[in-house]
């Protein structure tokens, strides 16, 4: 496997994939979004699962799509988290911000049907578009863990980037050849898919 715009190895030829979105922006207190982070933040100004999904519930961001559960506001937090702290600041909330809304035109893109959820064809679209080459076999697999009755709701499509998103960069910093394969010691393997 490669990363986009080098050749590809093996039977499924491609990059990792990317999360729409953009990087974070320098967090100023003047910020509208600051008095949403503030309003939640503890007083450390860091936020934690339940904090993030009072606050995500409480700005809209999730239109009419159902509230982000505490498991999706979790994944979120991990995805960011690099001092494991299990909480954000508010440069990781703008990052996040920024992701969110990227993943969410990009969901609206591929719910051709206006239903709210995608299905399993419509999610093997969204995620070859974000530049994953995966099998067949693991886009059912993926589709299997996210759906509920065939389809994948907002929420659940978020909690399937955030965690490939995630899976995929725990696994490219240790690809250091960048060929699509890694040798994990078992404890780093559960460190990297626990810690998500």
């Amino acid at each position: 496997m490669a990363y986009p715009g080098q050749a590809g190895v093996g039977r499924y030829r491609g990059g990792y994939g990317a999360a729409p979105g953009g990087p974070a922006f320098p967090g100023q207190a003047q910020d509208p979004m600051y008095a949403s982070f503030t309003a939640v933040a503890g007083p450390d100004g860091q936020i934690d699962a339940d904090e993030l999904q009072r606050c995500l519930t409480q700005s809209g961001i999730a239109g009419a799509y159902k509230p982000f559960n505490l498991e999706t506001c979790r994944l979120m937090i991990s995805m960011l988290d690099k001092d494991r702290s299990g909480s954000m600041g508010f440069t990781e909330f703008k990052e996040l911000w920024a992701v969110i809304n990227g993943w969410m035109q990009h969901f609206m893109t591929f719910d051709s049907d206006r239903s709210g959820s995608v299905d399993r064809h419509e999610l093997e679209k969204a995620l070859t578009s974000m530049g994953f080459r995966l099998s067949p076999a693991a886009v059912t697999a993926i589709a299997r863990r996210y759906s509920t009755h065939g389809r994948i709701a907002f929420d659940d499509y978020i909690a399937c980037c955030v965690k490939l998103r995630a899976l995929t960069d725990c696994f490219r910093m240790r690809d250091v050849s960048q060929q699509g394969f890694v040798n994990f010691q078992y404890d780093d393997f559960i460190q990297c898919v626990m810690g998500i």
